[in-house]
């Protein structure tokens, strides 16, 4: 099973999702900013410097929001996504085609990895508008 780590930044009542390189696997759909865990890295470390090397900002790194499993064709990944605020930079494209800040209620206008289902209903759920 691959560790991975990933953020949950918010910006008053948006939140930013990241579009995958259309190169990668799952190319092109939207995910959240991180990736895999390295050997001997803490998932913390881990997130810090995904968030670096993708976007170019640092990131307090707070508690865990969500823990999924997902069995991907070419990959079983444990996903921990952590909720996190940026405490220096603006997020820039150094790895990702796109960057968004959306609300709860705009999730359904993009394509997600299948990874995230589970944790974007949880968003609606707890930040969606009723």
């Amino acid at each position: 099973m691959t560790e991975v780590v990933a953020a949950l930044v918010w910006n008053e009542d948006k939140f930013m999702i990241c579009q995958r390189p259309s190169h990668k696997k799952r190319g092109l759909l939207w995910e959240f900013v991180g990736g895999k865990v390295e050997a001997g890295e803490s998932k913390e470390s881990a997130l810090i410097r995904e968030c670096r090397e993708e976007l170019d900002i640092e990131v307090e790194v707070e508690n865990v929001f969500m823990d999924v499993v997902h069995d991907y064709p070419d990959l079983l990944v444990h996903l921990t996504l952590f909720n996190a605020t940026i405490k220096e930079g603006t997020p820039r494209l150094l790895e990702h085609n796109d960057i968004k800040w959306i609300t709860p209620e705009e999730i359904g206008n993009f394509e997600f990895c299948p990874a995230d289902e589970e944790i974007l209903k949880r968003i609606v759920r707890e930040y969606g508008k009723s």
